[in-house]
């Protein structure tokens, strides 16, 4: 029988600049009695990610483009949000007022280049915003090689944040940075249950693990940033998320 189980962190301390996730993770798994097997899974929401790496955005200190100016009229948008975005990405895909759907400067499409402000402290007379990590794929190494000096466990590593979906209304957690398997699995060449060879399917197992995990998360006011995760069969390997970026060249939609 295949299982697998999901465990929200409980107890998780509201995370600052500097913080060591690391160490807050394994308190916050001693807190649930739980306590890592090679081979588990956890994952981490991005702004907590953001947060210890103090990626925080200062409207005070941007001064806007006319770029951002001209943009920020078309979108109904601060104009120095507007510049935080654009200095974050490296193409706008879409816009209209209230949304601007851009290709970030790590390659997600994403909105507002995923700078958000919900579950963050700020100053009505200075306002801030979280930006997303400098190189997510790099965070998670870090956090995988920490963890492993700590517990001598070898476990694999998640970032995921919340995204609209071409298609289909509402958000889904989605991969952003891994760290310690293959997050695309290739499924090309093997056989279907009438022995017919699948053609084409590749499977984005980091964005299935990533949208369960944001399910536990919740959106709101949970205060449970990390998912424990295990029974999950996963290839290991050196590398990041970037297989999950889809080529522009083979987008339809761009």
């Amino acid at each position: 029988m295949s299982q697998m189980t999901l465990t929200a962190l409980p107890n998780y301390p509201m995370v600052e600049p500097g913080d060591d996730l690391a160490a807050q993770i394994l308190s916050s798994l001693n807190d649930a009695t739980l306590s890592l097997a090679d081979g588990d899974v956890l994952v981490l929401a991005q702004k907590i990610v953001s947060k210890a790496e103090n990626r925080y955005g200062y409207y005070n200190a941007v001064e806007p483009s006319e770029e951002a100016k001209k943009l920020a009229v078309e979108i109904d948008k601060d104009p120095r949000l507007v510049e935080l975005i654009l200095s974050e990405s490296k193409e706008v895909v879409r816009k209209r007022p209230g949304v601007v759907v851009v290709e970030h400067r790590l390659g997600y499409v994403h909105a507002n280049a995923g700078i958000d402000k919900s579950n963050i402290s700020s100053d009505d007379d200075n306002p801030r915003v979280l930006l997303l990590p400098l190189d997510s794929d790099a965070s998670a190494r870090g956090l995988q090689q920490a963890i492993a000096t700590l517990t001598g466990k070898t476990v694999y590593i998640i970032i995921n944040d919340s995204a609209g979906r071409a298609w289909r209304n509402g958000t889904a957690g989605m991969a952003i940075g891994t760290a310690g398997f293959e997050p695309l699995e290739n499924l090309i060449g093997s056989n279907d249950l009438f022995e017919r060879p699948m053609e084409v399917t590749e499977v984005a197992v980091a964005d299935e693990l990533a949208a369960a995990a944001s399910f536990m998360m919740g959106q709101a006011a949970e205060g449970a940033p990390v998912v424990h995760i295990r029974g999950a069969k996963l290839q290991a390997a050196d590398c990041g998320s970037r297989s999950l970026i889809r080529e522009k060249a083979k987008d339809l939609f761009r």
